[in-house]
């Protein structure tokens, strides 16, 4: 068996090849397919199935693609609404790629067409099956229940689904079977995935809260509880990933751009660069969502998908790079870019500031604004003193709990969000903001004073 697990960590998602003889099959594929193609090359197989265990809503996917270079068949759980052709597979159905034996089971929970696949070498009875479940069970967590409302299910109908799926599908399995999924850590899709890619269903029934012994009632109640803010790019990508999107090869490059092209962009110009580099000088009115971060994530979830983009860059690969990662979440509108050291208009500065600096002035400053902008649960989990939650992904529309003429610090966890954060405040009016370097972890480990809360503080 030729077996190997794609990670792409921006989007902490995982796809998967598996071959035998001269065949191979892809399950979940990301949107950019070439390393797909050069796996089967270097094994000597050819593509035969594209699987998706549902529609993804997190990423675009490249099945329609990677369908067309290779000739291989799409394959959906029965349920799923796609409008190419589709091989749809049911409870027991069963497929054969060389000597593995791929079985499908019908797990709806995440969404109603989700499917889990098991993979037997028929050819070494003593392997452990290779289970491919997709977002139904991650590696300490289970799929959300509440993405999919628009298709009219509600998060305890389809939490219901969820623990049918696991209890009668998933858990009568040996303890040795190997679970990959289809997320790890950072991915929307849960609320609480493990670092680690991989596990065995012994090791899930011993630490997975979810499948501890619980009631349907209790299980519902807690995997539809506390569940982070679906963001808006979620119903474009899995509508989209059901419709089929273009090769990358075919979306329009964009173009150089001009300093008065750039300051009169009608759209958003994202500054790519490291938080430090945009705080040192930066495009007037851009946002800064750094690439080595989850900037697909975040560009989905502040950036409506179909508004014209301009990149700001220091190097053509950060260029492609961007465009890529822009695709890869359904932002096909990347209209041109231009190098920060060929901007030749007036720039603005953002100030970064140690947590010391700032945990002096919550002392001695009685104005001043101090802005958490992680998620709800991680402040809840502790946080600094003075600060004020709003989360990054809902702070354009509450920015008018503060006061754009107050110094305004901003912290996240690392100063990732944080600097994007202060992008826009810079940009809604704010006169004093400061990214916060280092953010909670930072100030934890400098052993300032914190809190531990359930509801967010109030600004002061």
């Amino acid at each position: 068996m030729n077996f190997k697990q794609f990670y792409l960590g921006c989007l902490a998602h995982a796809s998967y090849y598996i071959g035998s003889g001269d065949e191979a099959a892809i399950i979940d594929p990301q949107r950019d397919i070439q390393h797909y193609l050069d796996e089967a090359e270097a094994n000597g197989q050819k593509i035969k199935y594209i699987i998706e265990t549902h529609s993804h809503a997190d990423f675009v996917s490249g099945h329609l693609e990677l369908a067309g270079v290779t000739g291989a068949q799409i394959i959906y759980g029965q349920r799923a609404n796609t409008e190419f052709p589709t091989l749809k597979v049911r409870d027991g159905d069963n497929l054969n790629v060389g000597h593995i034996e791929l079985t499908f089971m019908e797990t709806p929970g995440h969404t109603p067409e989700s499917i889990t696949i098991l993979a037997r070498n028929t050819e070494s009875e003593d392997e452990p099956l290779k289970m491919f479940t997709g977002d139904t069970l991650f590696i300490g967590d289970v799929g959300r229940p509440d993405l999919i409302g628009s298709k009219g299910f509600t998060a305890e109908q389809m939490g219901s689904m969820l623990y049918d799926s696991l209890h009668n599908k998933i858990m009568p399995l040996p303890d040795k079977t190997e679970v990959y999924p289809a997320h790890g850590a950072g991915s929307l899709c849960g609320k609480s995935l493990s670092k680690e890619t991989w596990s065995t269903l012994g090791e899930q029934r011993k630490f997975n809260y979810a499948l501890k012994p619980m009631t349907r009632e209790e299980f519902i109640k807690v995997v539809a509880s506390d569940q982070p803010e679906v963001p808006a790019y979620f119903p474009v990508s899995a509508s989209q990933n059901l419709k089929g999107s273009i090769a990358l090869s075919e979306l329009p490059a964009p173009k150089v751009m001009t300093t008065i092209e750039v300051l009169s962009f009608d759209g958003v110009v994202v500054d790519v660069r490291r938080s430090t580099e945009y705080g040192a000088a930066h495009v007037p009115n851009s946002v800064n969502i750094w690439l080595q971060g989850q900037f697909a994530s975040w560009a989905g979830t502040m950036i409506p998908i179909g508004t014209p983009i301009a990149i700001v860059a220091d190097t053509q690969e950060q260029v492609d790079e961007a465009f890529m990662r822009l695709a890869r979440v359904g932002h096909e509108t990347v209209k041109g870019y231009i190098f920060m050291s060929d901007f030749e208009g007036e720039t603005k500065t953002t100030e970064q500031v140690s947590v010391e600096e700032v945990a002096d002035l919550t002392e001695t400053e009685k104005f001043l604004q101090f802005v958490d902008v992680r998620r709800s649960a991680e402040y809840a989990n502790g946080h600094a003193i003075r600060t004020v939650n709003i989360p990054l992904d809902r702070l354009p529309r509450e920015i008018d709990r503060l006061d754009p003429n107050v110094p305004t610090y901003v912290i996240c966890q690392s100063g990732y969000r944080s600097s994007l954060g202060t992008s826009i405040m810079e940009n809604a009016g704010f006169s004093k903001v400061y990214n916060v370097t280092g953010g909670t972890k930072a100030w934890t480990e400098a052993d300032l004073s914190t809190e531990v809360s359930a509801s967010a503080c109030t600004a002061g």
